[in-house]
């Protein structure tokens, strides 16, 4: 149990470039929480965006910021009102907790919801840190067949899983990715189980279009040195990276009645769309924000071994060594996925 003046370390984010491990109070469950200890965390672009921009679109760092937002642990402490999960249950975090009030919430769209509490988004504090609390209907626990990385990795494998389900991917369909990071890969892995005959996927990296072809992809394309007009035209494009040039050319790429879905967001507001294309092509241009109901899907995905989102996994630090996990893309972009691990 958490006593009086429980404290833990915290890789805590002041400014650009500006990381501190530091010692804060443990949590404390509110009556319908979970405290959980968490055991690993994956990095996210956007905790790396938040490190070397301070800011992503809207959402700017202004006061000290815990990242991490992909997690999983093991529920060590219950509110009054919490029954869902006994203690020392392996539980997958989806970090967004709303307020289950407002139109979007109610209507079932809660990735949506205004007044969201989102791990590691300003001003909210992650999970780089020993434990946190939660709702306890979003903590999901765990078959023994999902490990714990795995289980940290639900979160980003659920951006892929919304995705393909904005996009309505299913069998005999070509998607277009563009971006091999993080999202894209599990975006790639997402696609084939739901149906996609032929996945074609960019990026300038060759080691992660190298793993691209072990998990899937009918096509890899270096972006620097083809052109997406060698292949057919694509049903889906899954945009992963919020750059300029793969969103036009993306689009570009799609056959007549095509759907492009938007998941990449990069610092900037505002992008250029090719909107001649789009409207003599009659292409859908579909936002994509996060991810709702898909934690269901993804454990029994991954339990049944048709997704494995380990395979992505490059790099591993402890908690003393946020700064290097959040530096080890851009020290070596074939590492795709850097995961973190408190102390026990």
């Amino acid at each position: 149990m958490n006593g009086p003046g429980a404290r833990q370390s915290a890789a805590v984010l002041h400014g650009i470039r500006d990381l501190r491990l530091e010692t804060r109070a443990r949590p404390t469950p509110g009556p319908r929480e979970v405290v959980v200890q968490v055991l690993t965390v994956g990095v996210c672009g956007s905790d790396v965006h938040y490190f070397q921009h301070g800011r992503i679109g809207p959402y700017v760092v202004e006061a000290p910021l815990v990242l991490g937002h992909e997690c999983a642990g093991v529920v060590a402490e219950r509110g009054s009102e919490a029954t869902a999960h006994p203690l020392g249950t392996r539980v997958a975090l989806e970090p967004g907790v709303p307020c289950g009030a407002c139109r979007e919430c109610r209507s079932g769209h809660y990735n949506l919801c205004p007044d969201v509490r989102f791990f590691a988004t300003p001003p909210v504090d992650g999970a780089f840190t020993e434990y946190v609390a939660i709702h306890e209907d979003f903590a999901f626990a765990l078959p023994d067949s999902v490990s714990d990385e795995a289980a940290a990795l639900i979160e980003p494998l659920s951006v892929g899983l919304w995705a393909c389900r904005k996009a309505g991917v299913s069998a005999g369909h070509h998607v277009l990715i563009t971006g091999a990071g993080p999202i894209g890969l599990l975006a790639l892995q997402a696609a084939k189980a739901h149906g996609a005959s032929q996945v074609t996927i960019t990026d300038i990296t060759d080691a992660r279009l190298e793993l691209a072809r072990t998990l899937g992809a009918t096509t890899t394309l270096n972006a620097e040195r083809e052109s997406l007009s060698d292949i057919p035209s694509a049903d889906v494009l899954i945009e992963c990276t919020g750059a300029r040039d793969a969103l036009l050319t993306g689009v570009a790429s799609l056959a007549p009645r095509g759907v492009a879905v938007l998941v990449g967001m990069g610092p900037e507001e505002t992008a250029e769309i090719p909107i001649a294309t789009v409207q003599a092509r009659e292409l859908a241009v579909v936002g994509s924000f996060r991810y709702a109901n898909t934690y269901p899907l993804a454990i029994d995905l991954i339990a049944s071994g048709r997704i494995d989102p380990t395979r992505i996994i490059g790099a591993r630090f402890p908690l003393d060594q946020v700064e290097q996990a959040l530096t080890a893309s851009e020290r070596d972009p074939s590492i795709v996925k850097a995961m973190v691990t408190p102390p026990a």
